[in-house]
């Protein structure tokens, strides 16, 4: 196979078995529709079922990696049903990039923010440009994080260095995120994608087996919690989505 059609992602296949998945809004800075987020989750479970693709590349369109919830088409859940409809959309994605069976080579670009935070850091060897920047909102704005990051970021920085980020909600370097262990490696935003294609290349190039018995070994032995992570992940933002203080919050933000 060598390509899949979704409405707000692009996903090729290159040479070496490195199939590049592009969140493609970059109108909106790549932020989170109720599409994209579905076709993250597709784009991922088809490339992790297809036997020509050995590694993913994912990346943003435009200037950005992913801008976080889209603030213009964000409907405000009415019911706890609805609200736990999307978030578990949102767990799907986050499911089949860190629980897929295919090392996944992050080329982060731009601005990652909240949910796109989480892609970037559910990434197994997150690569960013000098002048992409992260941050997590969610705390301010009466909300929770997903994509377990409440389990994947302490085991990254550490438990003191994780509150920080998750309950402040700073706003951080590439730099500083190499620093803290959230980023892989730091490059020139012109060399970014050339350094991830390497990188994907060079993983490619191990035996398969071995390369898919690693994530899933280290997935299981350093973030043991994972699953445990994304239930409560899933509860705790249901809950905030219910508030009424959340939706003024999101209006004003």
């Amino acid at each position: 196979m060598t390509g899949f059609t979704y409405e707000t992602v692009l996903s090729a296949l290159g040479g070496n078995g490195v199939r590049t998945i592009t969140l493609n809004r970059p109108g909106s800075l790549n932020a989170m529709n109720r599409q994209l987020i579905d076709d993250v989750a597709a784009a991922f479970d088809d490339a992790n079922a297809d036997p020509d693709t050995r590694v993913i590349i994912l990346t943003g369109a435009g200037k950005a990696f992913c801008a976080g919830d889209d603030r213009r088409e964000h409907v405000q859940p009415e019911t706890e049903e609805e609200a736990r409809d999307l978030v578990l959309a949102i767990q799907r994605a986050t499911h089949a990039i860190t629980l897929g069976a295919k090392p996944v080579v992050g080329a982060i670009n731009g601005w990652a923010v909240g949910g796109g935070f989480e892609w970037a850091i559910n990434c197994d060897f997150p690569i960013w440009a000098e002048n992409a920047r992260g941050f997590f909102p969610e705390v301010s704005l009466n909300l929770f994080v997903t994509g377990a990051v409440t389990s994947l970021l302490p085991a990254l920085v550490g438990l003191n260095k994780a509150r920080e980020m998750l309950f402040f909600g700073h706003r951080y370097g590439a730099a500083e995120l190499a620093k803290a262990g959230v980023a892989w490696k730091v490059v020139p935003d012109a060399e970014l994608m050339a350094q991830a294609i390497k990188v994907a290349e060079d993983l490619s190039a191990l035996p398969s087996l071995s390369v898919r018995a690693m994530k899933r070994v280290l997935n299981a032995a350093a973030v043991p919690d994972l699953h445990r992570a994304l239930q409560l992940e899933t509860d705790a933002t249901v809950a905030g989505f219910m508030d009424p203080q959340t939706t003024r919050l999101l209006k004003a933000f």
